[in-house]
């Protein structure tokens, strides 16, 4: 099949993914849904792609098994993450500007937008698995992958590290300035990015691939200044005083060795 109706039939299996999910959120009363649908619906798109194409490069393949393994992962953590906890206080301020209409207006501002972000995102998959050529792997291949890699790592280790401390009562009240969290305060989002840059390089060998530099693009300018560093940072800082001391210690994105302390001295 054609790449450009590849695009358009992905995009039409986005959509009706999310109204899935936003589906699941009028039964459940909960828009946070969207957040353990997002993962997923990138496989789906990834799976979508392979289908529809005829012939397939061991590239295909290797970028269907990253994407498949982030999606599952990324969707168990969320999901464990939000069970039995209220809704997402992004989505709370958004019910509460329209409590009334915001069941039906959830479809297009929330769940159809993220099936519209997720499309372009995954251009990198798209491309990568639809292309058959160049048919054996590449230097480039095997830099991808281990950029990947390491970008898995820090997302991977980086919640579970979070979700370990917030997991102890002792540490209520508390900043983690411990383990990658000490050389990034936001590892995880720094993870992210990385292994979508590194699913670009792969894909930028085959036809016409280079067009999907649009995906990293788009989720880097996500992750940093709409709802991933800049609003997590914003919501810490109603709730931790020493926000401001972190932030000066440790690297706002990119890992780097942290500040030491400094000494109190008294007065």
């Amino acid at each position: 099949m054609s790449l450009p109706l590849t695009l358009v039939i992905n995009l039409v299996v986005a959509a009706m993914f999310m109204t899935v999910a936003w589906v699941v959120h009028l039964r459940l009363g909960k828009a946070s849904v969207a957040d353990s649908f997002w993962g997923p619906g990138f496989a789906v798109i990834a799976w979508v792609t392979w289908g529809l194409s005829s012939d397939h490069a061991l590239r295909a393949a290797l970028v269907l098994a990253l994407v498949t393994i982030w999606a599952l992962r990324l969707a168990w953590h969320i999901t464990r993450r939000s069970r039995n906890k209220p809704e997402d206080p992004r989505y709370r301020d958004l019910r509460a500007r329209h409590p009334q209409t915001f069941w039906y207006r959830s479809l297009g501002t929330v769940f159809l937008l993220q099936a519209g972000l997720m499309w372009i995102v995954s251009l990198p998959v798209q491309l990568g698995i639809h292309s058959p050529i160049p048919q054996g792997l590449t230097w480039l291949d095997g830099m991808g992958f281990i950029l990947w890699l390491s970008g898995f790592f820090f997302e991977a280790v980086g919640d579970a590290q979070l979700a370990r401390f917030k997991a102890d009562p002792a540490n209520k009240g508390r900043i983690l300035d411990t383990g990658l969290w000490a050389y990034t305060r936001h590892p995880n989002y720094f993870g992210e990015t990385l292994m979508w840059w590194a699913l670009f390089l792969i894909a930028a060998q085959v036809p016409r691939g280079l067009w999907s530099v649009i995906g990293p693009l788009v989720l880097t300018f996500l992750l940093l200044r709409v709802s991933g560093v800049r609003l997590t940072e914003a919501t810490m800082g109603k709730s931790y005083s020493d926000l401001d001391r972190y932030k000066q210690r440790v690297s706002p994105f990119f890992p780097w060795p942290p500040q030491k302390k400094q000494k109190q001295h008294p007065r």
